[in-house]
């Protein structure tokens, strides 16, 4: 069974304190460090892939259960704790105006890393898609103010982002790594785990290709054949008048955003023309080619399910849900949840790993060895993360 992966998180307020930043980077450390010796590169981004683990990691190292700094605070210690460690792996971005420069840092780190120009290329390529992914073609009303992506030294990469939703309060995280699809803006995600589902337009999903190629035979169309079949649909929508044929392939619920009249306004039509010039071949090149985003996108939709009967899926990729409170109880919680930050427990946890690691490293690994053998009486449900 594979576990796809987004997570919803309640948006949370406040700082980690210092002393407990401290105890958290150095037990990040010593996590990651056993991690590396144990399964290699590979073997960390596939955990960082994974939502579940990298959940159950920031309950381990002290972190919230459910906040939404879950993501960012833990993805910044993660950045600092494999730079410092100098391994094969680093992270790129993080919050905000940190993740505009996500291309340069790759430059930075690629070239660190021993990374030929072309696989720095791709990896600007992934990310640029992975946001676009996030933001276009799956339009669940969550705006992204997070994107890293935790990449190796044989060019493996994992995307985490993090998009907010003010009105309901709450921050989602994605997960999207190379082993899952060839094409990045085709079902990318390696985890969707969520208690919040809604209905939302999703040109990710398979079920929606049919009306991607529409979409993007649209754009080569010419911007005023698709500004006429624009005007036609807000008429369907506003109820002015039916359009003819067939009948439609399912109802209209107007509860749904998607369903909204589209505004047809000059920078729209600037845009269907600008990607005209561009001539995209498939939706890769039309979202790495041309300034085309989340309103186009519908209105191209709509066209496509209101007059060509091509309607894309409207399934929020949320597949299962699950308790993080399963990994509450490591050290305690910043918030104090399920206890205070246990600082004696914590800084006994760090020795005993890093004394682990030491001994690992000059060729002991017996406790390594026994460690890893605790795992045999984990609920089955935790080894499959």
């Amino acid at each position: 069974m594979r576990i796809e992966g987004i997570a919803d998180l309640p948006l949370h307020t406040g700082h980690v304190p210092p002393w407990l930043t401290k105890i958290m980077k150095r037990l990040a450390k010593a996590i990651v460090k056993i991690i590396l010796i144990e399964y290699g590169e590979e073997g960390l981004l596939k955990r960082l892939a994974n939502p579940l683990w990298f959940q159950a990691f920031n309950n381990a190292i002290g972190m919230d259960w459910d906040s939404s700094g879950s993501t960012t605070v833990t993805t910044a210690i993660l950045k600092e704790v494999l730079s410092e460690l100098n391994e094969g792996v680093r992270i790129a971005g993080g919050k905000g105006v940190i993740a505009r420069r996500t291309p340069d840092e790759l430059e930075v780190y690629g070239e660190e890393l021993g990374l030929p120009s072309k696989v720095i290329h791709e990896l600007k390529v992934v990310s640029v898609l992975g946001a676009k992914v996030d933001t276009s073609l799956l339009q669940d009303h969550f705006t992204l103010y997070h994107h890293s992506i935790a990449f190796s030294e044989n060019g493996r990469w994992v995307i985490i982002q993090q998009g907010m939703n003010p009105e309901l309060k709450l921050a989602r995280r994605y997960h999207i790594a190379w082993y899952v699809s060839n094409d990045p803006t085709i079902e990318p995600h390696t985890g969707i785990v969520s208690d919040y589902i809604g209905k939302y337009l999703n040109l990710t999903d398979k079920e929606s290709m049919r009306s991607r190629k529409i979409i993007v035979d649209l754009i080569n169309d010419g911007y005023a054949r698709v500004k006429n079949l624009i005007t036609e649909v807000n008429a369907y929508l506003k109820g002015l008048r039916p359009l003819f044929g067939e009948s439609l392939p399912r109802p209209i619920d107007r509860n749904i955003s998607y369903y909204r009249p589209v505004r047809l306004s000059s920078r729209l039509l600037k845009i269907l023309k600008n990607a005209y010039e561009v001539k995209p071949s498939n939706m890769k090149d039309l979202l790495l080619r041309t300034n085309v985003g989340p309103e186009t996108l519908r209105a191209l939709s709509l066209i496509s399910e209101l007059i060509y009967r091509e309607p894309p899926t409207l399934n929020d990729p949320v597949t299962t849900p699950f308790s993080p409170f399963k990994y509450a109880f490591t050290i305690g919680g910043k918030d104090g949840i399920p206890y205070p930050v246990k600082r004696e427990i914590a800084i006994s946890v760090i020795k005993e790993l890093e004394r682990m690691i030491k001994n690992a490293e000059v060729g002991g690994k017996e406790k390594l060895i026994a460690l890893r053998a605790l795992s045999k009486l984990a609920p089955k449900d935790l080894l499959s993360i």
